[in-house]
Parts: C-alpha cells; sequence; structure tokens
C-alpha cells in the first residue's frame, strides 16, 4: 500500500504536490469514489483517476543514456528529429529525460517513469553537481574564468559558483578544453555562460552527474541504474535539499 499523491507523481502525473492539490480539489477517484483527503493509501488492484481518466501505474525504471549530439531531449520532435526515447525502442514503460541537454551537447542524461524521482532530482534546491567539458573558441583568460567560478551576470540572473579548471591548450588552432562543474539547470547555461566571458562553445559534453559517469558506455549507449544508485542519487538530492531549506 502506498499514499495516493506518492502514487500519482510516480505516474507522471504531476509532482507529490501538485498531486496533493488535485486530491484536495476533489479530482481524483478511487474505485469510482471521490477522495479528497489526503491520507489514503491504495494498492496495485486499486483503479485510480485523474480528471476521469484512469492512471496507467508501470514499475518504475531507471535508466542512464549517453545522449549523443544532434538528438533532442524529449519524447516527441514536431520537426521528425530524433528524441532520447529513440534509443529504448523496446521499452514498454513511458519514459522521460530528468532536466535536458541542448541538441548540441552530448553526455549523461537520466531517464526515468518515476515522476516523484524526477522531481526532486530538478529541484532548484536539491544541488547536484554536474561536470562538463567545453572546447571552446580562444583561451580564456585565468581572470575571466575566475569571474565563473565566482558567478557570472546572465539576462535570466547571477549564475551560482561553478568549479572551472583548464584541462588544455591548442595555441596552434587557438582553442581550449576546460571543465565546468555547476548544480543549476538554466537552459544552455554553460554556452551562455562561456559567451558572457567572450569564449564560443564549439563541443559541450556532460561527463559526470551526481557520482554517476559514462564509464563503460560509448554515445548511444544506456544501461539501468542499479537500485543502490537509485537509492544514492536520491539521498544525495534530500541531503542537498535538507541543507538549502
Amino acid at each position: 500500500m502506498e499514499r495516493l499523491q506518492k502514487v500519482m507523481a510516480r505516474a507522471g502525473i504531476a509532482s507529490r504536490r501538485k498531486s496533493e492539490e488535485l486530491i484536495k480539489e476533489g479530482k481524483v477517484k478511487v474505485n469510482g469514489k471521490v477522495v479528497t483527503e489526503l491520507g489514503v493509501k491504495v494498492s496495485s488492484s486499486d483503479r485510480v483517476e485523474v480528471n476521469e481518466v484512469q492512471i496507467e501505474r508501470e514499475e518504475p525504471v531507471y535508466f542512464l543514456l549517453y545522449k549523443p549530439r544532434g538528438v533532442i531531449s524529449s519524447v516527441s520532435d514536431d520537426k521528425g528529429r530524433k528524441v532520447v526515447t529513440d534509443f529504448f525502442p523496446e521499452l514498454r514503460e513511458r519514459i522521460y529525460p530528468v532536466g535536458r541537454l541542448d541538441y548540441d551537447t552530448s553526455g549523461l542524461l537520466v531517464l526515468t517513469n518515476d515522476g516523484e524521482f524526477a522531481n526532486l532530482l530538478m529541484h532548484p534546491r536539491n544541488q547536484i553537481d554536474k561536470v562538463y567539458v567545453a572546447k571552446v573558441k580562444g583561451i580564456p583568460l585565468r581572470e575571466n574564468l575566475r569571474k565563473l567560478e565566482r558567478g557570472i551576470h546572465l539576462e535570466d540572473g547571477k549564475t551560482a559558483p561553478a568549479k572551472v579548471k583548464m584541462l588544455s591548450v591548442d595555441k596552434k588552432k587557438g582553442t581550449a578544453i576546460i571543465e565546468i562543474t555547476i548544480h543549476e539547470g538554466r537552459n544552455r547555461q554553460v554556452r551562455r555562460m562561456f559567451e558572457a566571458i567572450g569564449h564560443e562553445v564549439l563541443k559541450l559534453k556532460r561527463e559526470r552527474y551526481g557520482f554517476l559517469t559514462l564509464k563503460g558506455l560509448s554515445t548511444g549507449d544506456a544501461r539501468e541504474l542499479t537500485p543502490h544508485e537509485v537509492k544514492q542519487i536520491r539521498a544525495l538530492a534530500m541531503e542537498s535539499a535538507n541543507k538549502n531549506s
């Protein structure tokens, strides 16, 4: 038996908090009866409807994908471009990406059908490190990299402090390889941060998410997260949330 709002969140209906609001608003039925109390628990045999539509309850699954460049971080695309769920053609469950990597960015992406888990990882309070390696045009001055470390002003506000490490420099080609660690998830954030100090990102890859890495995977490969990894990443997010609440 599980709390109704948790079952709804896991089914991808909404976050647990939003699911609680739907219950209180009388929009949820269990076995044909409207439920408005938050303490109700349901079993796998109970029929749950939200706005008169029965929810599909699946066992939660969790995957790590090495997303290639030129792929959309979505479950569909109106322009017919390749999307991340295309790499799971035989999977019965309806999974979706946790956060996004833009079209031209490769690297580590988590996918799941567990809405509560996804919302936990994406909440701004839950500061999970995301490590990127960027190839940039030009060779940044150390003082400009320090601006990124302190936080830099973008059109949507100042970024949180970042960790920045110069990995290599190609003076002949006029490029540099830089590792940057952030925990925010703004749209095209890393690219915009480097643009703000005058350096275009030529290539970008997310190499790590929390403790998860791409070890053993080639581009386009995926693997299922172990139960221990799921438990660990959930604990990491909750620990960060508690620190920042």
